[in-house]
């Protein structure tokens, strides 16, 4: 009696959506797909997509899969993971099956549909294959009608695939092949138990096939218990970041960030762009903030229904959308060709994330910028990042007023230039402006300016050079100012230091915050300037600040929300004076001979 042969699962942890991946060193003659022993519709396929050389994870594993060895590989995201086993199982679908023969499980709808597109352009030269998507948020009604149609490869998430199992919709016992994709992102996002019960409901019979950027204790076990004899593929990469992305930071004040984010943008010759924030909320706050400044943004999430989160992605990649702005998995699957630009409006606090987020740019060899804000408390990230990905960060100065302006001023020319071109329309406002001119002797540079303003409207053109913010590196004040030099020495000296008052912050020399930090956050949170700071007196459990007598009740109002060294400051005006001053430094002494005595 003949042995039944092993039915193939293909247990796949692929790109982790990191950025592109400098490949391990090549072999002086490279292979081609056609070495890998792939059939000629497939071949077909590839040539039509462009596809030339297979890169190093494609020619270790292709023929191995097709071998029907199993394998566990482990490779950076940007190496061709996904067609490394997806080309294996086009290459060898029965199209006369007409019940599941592949399930990729992947985390994200994203990437689902991703996936799909990846089958559906290497299956172009063949006859009848079908693949379906299935993952929550799309209605049952389409996913079952296509299974009752039949379906060659499945590709969804794990949740959806097991509703489908227990209602008896999607029929596993010839599967041939079982594609787990980004496992490790999988059980990271606590599809451990779902990923153990999908695979309890396929064959004994399989292929499988792990591939990774990181080998935890879960996959390897899961590697042990479901793998037979797997072959041990490694790809090496000098890097975990791409050299095509120019990777750099900014430091601000966290209340500063969109006002950092509308500057560069302005600044920025940008096609597309992912803004990365922490939360649900504030992708939607972000995107809302955006659009009143008149940029095209929309955020996804995930409270976003899945059919508006297709159309905002589908809009994204035909450039109907500039900006989007997505938590971590809600973008991860994603790979629009015009991202240009990723921007962490909030920097992750794990250098995986981190990866993952900039990897949505400098993919294919394209190159990209990548722009992280970071507070002053979040330095240490920017440290972990380099460490971590063996690049450097670029520290970045906030665009100043001369530089926003020379380039909006660069835009209103072009938009001039433009519109020149249409000469009948320009010949047509040619002599209205002749009219008015005859009419109201007024020179004709006048009315060009007149028009302008009409043309730009309330909005003005240039920004005030008055309205730069305090930056938190200049904005220091020695403790000389204590002794009443510095700007307290020029008040005196004016005789206007009336105009100053008094007030108490709950931070002090126990906290080890110095004046530099009172007067950067302060600065940042209220919109002062330097010359607003006069004498900071640090006590041991708060400080003393002297600000502008008069200070507008929204300054204080933004004010009372500022934290240093992790502590809401708590400001006030003080009403105690010099000798309550005294008093308390009295009742400090006081108090720490009192507990050195109960020391004793």
């Amino acid at each position: 009696m003949a042995t039944p042969r092993r039915c193939r699962l293909l247990l796949t942890v692929t790109e982790t959506d990191a950025p592109a991946v400098s490949d391990a060193a090549t072999e002086p003659a490279a292979p081609t797909f056609a070495d890998l022993g792939l059939s000629d519709p497939v071949l077909k396929a590839l040539r039509r997509i462009g596809y030339e050389t297979p890169s190093a994870i494609q020619a270790e594993t292709i023929p191995t899969l097709l071998s029907g060895r199993d394998v566990v590989g482990m490779a950076q995201t940007g190496t061709g993971k996904t067609a490394a086993f997806a080309l294996p199982i086009v290459d060898r679908l029965d199209p006369a099956q007409k019940t599941p023969q592949a399930l990729v499980l992947a985390p994200t709808r994203e990437l689902a549909l991703q996936v799909c597109e990846a089958f559906e352009k290497y299956a172009g030269h063949l006859n009848g294959v079908h693949v379906l998507p299935v993952y929550g948020g799309q209605g049952y009604g389409v996913q079952l009608s296509a299974l009752r149609r039949g379906v060659h490869v499945v590709v969804g998430t794990p949740g959806r695939i097991i509703d489908h199992l227990e209602k008896g919709t999607l029929d596993l016992s010839e599967l041939k092949y079982l594609v787990l994709d980004e496992a490790d992102e999988m059980l990271k996002m606590g599809f451990a138990e779902d990923v153990e019960t999908i695979l309890a409901e396929t064959p004994t019979t399989k292929q499988v096939a792990l591939f990774s950027a990181t080998m935890p204790a879960a996959i390897r076990r899961m590697s042990k218990q479901y793998l037979h004899d797997p072959a041990e593929i490694t790809v090496a990469s000098k890097t975990t970041t791409s050299a095509t992305i120019t990777q750099r930071y900014l430091l601000t004040a966290w209340q500063r960030k969109m006002d950092a984010l509308t500057r560069i943008l302005e600044v920025e010759n940008f096609d597309g762009m992912i803004v990365f924030g922490r939360t649900r909320s504030i992708t939607e706050e972000i995107a809302e903030k955006l659009r009143a400044r008149g940029y095209s943004a929309a955020a996804i999430n995930g409270d976003i229904a899945q059919a508006q989160r297709e159309k905002t992605v589908s809009q994204l990649k035909s450039g109907k959308l500039d900006i989007l702005v997505a938590t971590d998995v809600a973008a991860r699957g994603l790979d629009v060709e015009r991202i240009s630009h990723v921007v962490n409006y909030d920097i992750p606090t794990d250098t995986e994330s981190y990866v993952h987020r900039i990897g949505r740019t400098g993919r294919a060899g394209r190159t990209g910028d990548a722009i992280s804000f970071v507070t002053p408390k979040e330095r240490w990230l920017v440290k972990a990042i380099e460490k971590a990905t063996r690049q450097q960060l670029t520290e970045m100065s906030l665009p100043s007023v001369d530089e926003v302006n020379e380039t909006r001023l660069s835009r209103f020319d072009d938009r001039i230039s433009a519109a020149l071109t249409e000469t009948d329309r320009v010949d047509r406002f040619r002599d209205i402006v002749a009219h008015y001119v005859r009419h109201h002797d007024v020179p004709e540079v006048d009315v060009a300016a007149a028009l302008a303003i009409v043309a730009q409207g309330e909005t003005p053109l240039l920004l005030d050079p008055d309205a730069e913010p305090v930056r938190p590196a200049r904005a220091t004040r020695d403790r000389d100012d204590r002794s009443g030099d510095g700007a307290r020495r020029e008040r005196r000296e004016r005789g206007d230091g009336g105009d100053y008052a008094t007030y108490r912050i709950e931070v002090g020399k126990r906290h080890r915050v110095e004046p530099r930090q009172i007067v950067g956050a302060l600065a940042n949170e209220g919109g002062l300037r330097r010359d607003d700071f006069g004498r900071i007196q640090i006590r041991p459990d708060f400080s003393l600040v002297e600000l502008p007598t008069q200070m507008p009740r929204e300054t204080l109002e933004r004010l009372a929300d500022t934290r240093i060294s992790g502590r809401l400051i708590e400001i006030r005006l003080d009403t105690g004076g010099p000798g309550r001053r005294r008093d308390d430094d009295r009742r400090d002494r006081t108090d720490r001979k009192a507990r050195h005595r109960g020391r004793d």
